[in-house]
């Protein structure tokens, strides 16, 4: 067993023993130095102090620096107002107040962040780091957008934009529609000319007739009501949907072919696509109208803080001459 030297301090108000503060138990952090006694090289090099003691002689070398100013940097102060997000965190979480140990838990956890935090910073392991740089380029549009001044929009103003964007609000066209699946599989080349016979029952049988009965067996139901277009082409694809919509109604018509084949339909209704009034919409404008600012003050951020760089782009040989430009 290793003899050495402990080192015990508090930081008044975030540490107290136990018992000081009501409630909360307190965390003594501790410094430890080792002194071994004799013994064999291999049974030295496979403890893991040494391993430590290696690790800092490394970065020891990569600071390149030896000591000065090292006890305030090596200083890690856990403020008693850090110590009350860290339970109002976990409260929110849980449902419940932590107890002590698991206050210190908590506080131990983040302290080992912020070693571990600040010693891949001294080795530089920020840099070159894709998802680091992503983090941080976030962190700063966050920023940005909080700066940014959240004023209401006039009506004169959503309606600007109503209007400018009509793609984002127009309402969809809605269609109710039966159809009688003919199969291609099933029928080969005669495909064709049985969804002709059948279309001639349907448009001469009369009432008699019921198209349920009709056709072959397809994994989707047979009617539906009053589905947007966006949907039919979810279920038959975009060539169906363009046809369907130009379908005369009250009629079997067909036959209109799909990614599963041939289909015989019946539209019953059809409700045209239009452009909503402000009062249908409002929210879904403000939203869309909010969120555009937001692109728009971001853009005028970035470019603010770009005009203060020169940027030179050296393009590999390959690239001179094709019209790659930065």
């Amino acid at each position: 067993m290793p003899h050495g030297r402990i080192e015990t301090a508090k930081i008044p108000g975030v540490n107290e023993a136990p018992g000081t503060a009501p409630g909360r138990k307190g965390i003594w952090y501790t410094r430890v130095s080792s002194k071994r006694g004799s013994g064999g090289m291999k049974q030295l090099f496979r403890e893991p102090l040494v391993h430590f003691l290696a690790l800092g002689a490394a970065l020891f070398i990569w600071n390149g620096v030896g000591g000065n100013g090292a006890g305030a940097q090596n200083q890690i102060v856990v403020t008693a107002g850090h110590v009350d997000r860290l339970i109002e965190g976990w409260t929110r979480t849980w449902q419940r107040p932590p107890t002590p140990q698991e206050v210190d838990g908590m506080i131990e956890d983040y302290v080992r962040e912020e070693v571990l935090y600040r010693e891949a910073m001294e080795m530089g392991l920020d840099e070159e780091d894709t998802i680091i740089r992503r983090r941080l380029r976030q962190k700063i549009e966050f920023l940005a957008e909080d700066l940014i001044e959240t004023t209401a929009p006039t009506d004169d103003q959503l309606q600007e934009y109503l209007v400018s964007h009509p793609e984002f609000f127009r309402v969809e066209p809605r269609v109710s529609f039966q159809h009688i699946y003919i199969s291609r599989d099933r029928r080969g080349e005669g495909a064709a000319a049985e969804a002709e016979r059948l279309l001639e029952v349907l448009r001469t049988g009369g009432a008699g007739i019921d198209p349920a009965e009709l056709g072959d067996p397809i994994p989707l139901q047979g009617a539906f009501e009053s589905i947007y277009q966006r949907d039919v082409v979810g279920f038959f694809g975009e060539g169906f949907a363009y046809a369907l919509m130009q379908t005369e109604v009250g009629r079997w018509t067909g036959p209109l072919e799909s990614g599963y084949g041939l289909h015989l339909v019946f539209v019953r209704e059809m409700v045209e696509g239009r452009m909503p009034e402000l009062a249908e919409v409002r929210e879904a404008v403000e939203r869309e109208w909010a969120a555009a600012r937001r692109r728009e003050s971001n853009e005028a951020f970035y470019q603010g803080l770009r005009d203060k760089y020169t940027v030179r782009v050296e393009l590999p040989s390959w690239a001179e001459g094709s019209g790659t430009s930065p």
